[in-house]
């Protein structure tokens, strides 16, 4: 009898017997995923408001909606398994030298000794490749644990070999290009033509690490295979027979711990060898003959190779690749070939007897062909380690995180925790001692100035322009690191994912997938990088409509202006104040959504399939790495961006047109260019001038607007704001901060990802947005009588 997978009971297994689905790239992504005809399933649990779902399959959790779980037929559906089947025990056996195993081609060095080589890092998304990054380079990359957190690539130099270098590749799961990620990884090894790859596989799930090992392989490139996490698999009772794996995949297998730094020279010694001598692949074809339609499956690739070969070389497309891609139809492949009508009529003569000959159709066969010859190697070369702790501990965690009363309550609890260490607890105290070292530190410099006899004009530069505009900046420091600490742990431990699973529901009723919730949570901390990390997101509908509503997502960069106004003007409030604006920015940003839904971004979001990584630890040698980054990174901002701003706004508030000193500010080339602007915010109750250039000047960076205030009163305290604001004017200048648009670093950001005309929309989106809101609100307290 077939069932349905969205109707297979908790706690039952079954096997899949078909997938089905109209989207050909979903469909051929569902089958990368592992869910193959023939594979056994586990229904786990349903997200807390009854979808998506949770699976489980070849050692790993899998999320997917109902309505995608309906396209996957089942059948013999039956209890789970209390216990694992059996697996013949094998001992970890000793590494094999240089070469052995592998036959190099012609064994001659291709690159001479000190010459430069170029490695490629690849893996699956939460394999611990930037960890490995890390070890190889001694960079300073950021370890998250959440699918998709390397968005970009990354180069970096390997330690004590000063002439290899090593680019850190987006996350994925296979070359077949679903995601923007796939395609650039894919290529990046096929353009720019790396010396050789490095292939980071978890060993705790390595048979679904090794789908995209076998794929990788048949792009015919000097290549090694680094088996990370061996350290939690010998824990747990498992091994693997690292000489008989390297002979089954005909490249180098180095077993290492990324996190532990154990076996990284070695893989790097193998690496470099491999690159020299230009060691390829000693095997490509990995068709299993008595496997089910194998022998079909054979035939075609090698008939289509042969059909190509030509074409192959001339696009420099290595043949086995570009035959596999042909199967898949893959247009990228197709197009860079340049075949013509008959070639193209031939090849799908070829696919299509393969169909009938096999029973099943091109990507199933092809997938099915793939995870066959993984299974044939995991017997043989593989035991089974018994159920981590790690996993047995994600479990029970999850029974809390993601269950159906707990889940959002423990959310809201654990973003509740979140910002009351960040304004609280720790951030704030830190912030009072921050503030006031920096103006002791002002003090002493003023005073020594003064006593040096230096020019009044170069004085008021150094202590009201520069010290004044930067130490405002500055103080709020340990307030920002705080806040980047927590959202970190948050993400390195595997929450985020969780986060996705939780809310995909409640943000697909705004034309959102539940994976756009982490870019714009990450929002909270920075723009730029949560821009950066909707790369992950599938579908280019996903993409945009998330980059136009993250910078509603209140950064950190803000932290400061609200700080300073919550402070002055609601003391005994300052906390519930700061964090109404953080609710503010959300529920303008899903009204956003509402209208962009039914206007711009007509249309349902893509499919929700992810896995969800076990919880993990995050490393306190990372964490520190972190805070360290982020703290170079706002001082170094405070000292250019904020520099440069504090000194223009003082030259402007300090001189006339004609360029003489001025005793009254309204007089100044400050007030002129403000008293353009300041109409535009008249109607929202600060038509100050000074209000409006601090609004300018925060474009640059959001820090700004506090810098340019203190610099144009003299002071940032209560009694120098108390005399262009009051309460209610104050908040509602905050309400404008909070929406108007971010820093042109992340303006710019949306330009290099979507283009000039998205970056122009962003923009004009934001400004338009931020004015009816603190309109609306201007308004609504003048009929309270609140003004």
């Amino acid at each position: 009898m077939h069932v349905r997978l969205d109707a297979l009971e908790i706690g039952k297994d079954a096997i899949i017997a078909s997938v089905a689905s109209d989207d050909a790239a979903l469909r051929q992504h569902i089958l990368d995923m592992g869910l193959t005809p023939g594979t056994e399933v586990t229904m786990m649990k349903y997200a807390p408001m009854g979808d998506p779902m949770e699976i489980r399959l070849r050692g790993y959790e899998l999320t997917l909606r109902r309505a995608d779980a309906a396209r996957i037929e089942l059948v013999d559906v039956h209890d789970t398994d209390a216990v694992a089947a059996a697996n013949p025990h094998r001992e970890a056996c000793a590494h094999p030298a240089l070469g052995e195993g592998v036959t190099p081609r012609g064994g001659k060095m291709a690159i001479a000794a000190g010459a430069p080589i170029r490695f490629a890092l690849a893996g699956n998304q939460n394999c611990g490749k930037t960890t490995l990054f890390n070890q190889l380079t001694g960079s300073n990359q950021h370890v998250g644990n959440f699918p998709g957190v390397t968005v970009d690539r990354k180069d970096g130099t390997v330690r004590n070999h000063p002439e290899a270098t090593v680019t850190d590749l987006p996350g994925i799961y296979s070359l077949s290009p679903y995601t923007g990620e796939e395609v650039v990884s894919r290529q990046f090894i096929l353009d720019s033509r790396p010396d050789a790859l490095i292939n980071i596989i978890d060993a705790t799930n390595i048979e679904r690490n090794l789908y995209l090992t076998l794929q990788l392989i048949e792009l015919d490139r000097p290549m090694v295979v680094a088996l990370n996490m061996m350290d939690e698999v010998l824990a747990n009772g498992g091994s693997v027979d690292v000489n008989r794996l390297e002979g089954q995949l005909g490249v180098p297998v180095v077993p290492i711990s990324a996190v532990k730094g154990e076996g990284i020279d070695e893989l790097v010694e193998h690496a470099v060898h491999v690159a020299r001598f230009d060691e390829r692949p000693g095997r490509l074809d990995f068709c299993t003959p008595d496997g089910p339609g194998g022998g079909a499956v054979h035939r075609c690739i090698h008939g289509i190779a042969s059909l190509i070969e030509d074409h192959a070389h001339a696009s420099q497309i290595p043949v086995r690749f570009a035959a596999t891609k042909l199967v898949e139809g893959d247009e990228l492949v197709i197009s860079a070939l340049h075949l013509d009508k008959n070639e193209l009529d031939g090849i799908e003569h070829i696919i299509s007897q393969m169909e009938e000959e096999s029973g099943t159709d091109r990507l199933s066969a092809l997938a099915d062909m793939r995870f066959s010859f993984i299974e044939g190697v995991c017997q043989a070369c593989v035991t089974k380690p018994h159920e981590s702790r790690e996993h047995l501990r994600s479990v029970a965690i999850d029974r809390v995180l993601t269950g159906r009363y707990t889940a959002i309550p423990v959310f809201l609890l654990i973003m509740a925790a979140v910002f009351w260490l960040t304004f609280g607890a720790v951030g704030a105290p830190l912030q009072g001692l921050m503030e006031q070292l920096v103006g002791a530190g002002i003090s002493a410099i003023d005073d020594a100035l003064t006593a040096f006899g230096t020019n009044p004009v170069v004085k008021s530069l150094v202590v009201d322009g520069v010290l004044a505009g930067v130490g405002s900046v500055l103080s709020f420091l340990p307030i920002i690191v705080v806040l980047f600490l927590l959202l970190s742990i948050l993400e390195d431990s595997g929450y985020m994912a969780r986060v996705a699973f939780v809310m995909d529901k409640v943000l697909r009723r705004f034309g959102l997938s539940g994976r756009s919730f982490v870019p714009m949570l990450v929002g909270f901390g920075c723009s730029v990088p949560a821009i950066m990390s909707t790369r992950t997101l599938p579908s280019e509908h996903d993409r945009k409509m998330t980059v136009m509503l993250t910078p509603f997502m209140s950064c950190s960069a803000k932290l400061p202006v609200y700080g300073l106004l919550c402070a002055a003007f609601f003391p005994q409030a300052t906390v519930p104040a700061i964090v109404s604006l953080y609710v503010l920015g959300i529920v303008v940003g899903m009204v956003v959504a509402l209208v962009l839904r039914r206007t711009a971004f007509k249309g349902e979001p893509v499919p929700f399939i992810m896995e969800l990584p076990n919880y993990r630890l995050p490393g306190f040698k990372t964490t520190l790495m972190l805070a360290w980054d982020k703290a170079k990174g706002f001082v170094t901002k405070a000292f250019t961006i904020i520099f440069v701003a504090s000194v223009a706004v003082w030259f402007l508030q300090t001189f006339d047109v004609r360029m003489n000193v001025v005793s009254d500010q309204s007089q100044s080339l400050l007030a002129m260019v403000g008293g353009f602007i300041a109409p535009v915010f008249a109607p929202l109750g600060f038509g100050d001038w000074r209000a409006s250039c601090a609004l300018v000047c925060g474009l640059l960076a959001k820090e700004s607007v506090i810098s340019t205030l203190t610099v144009l009163l003299g002071s940032s305290s209560a009694t120098a704001l108390t005399g262009m604001f009051v309460p209610a004017t104050a908040y509602v200048f905050l309400v404008f901060t909070l929406l108007y648009p971010p820093c042109v670093a992340a303006i710019g950001t949306v330009k290099s990802e979507l283009g000039g005309r998205y970056a122009v929309a962003v923009f004009a989106l934001q400004v338009g947005v931020a004015w009816l809101v603190a309109f609306a609100f201007h308004t609504v307290m003048l009929a309270v009588g609140v003004l």
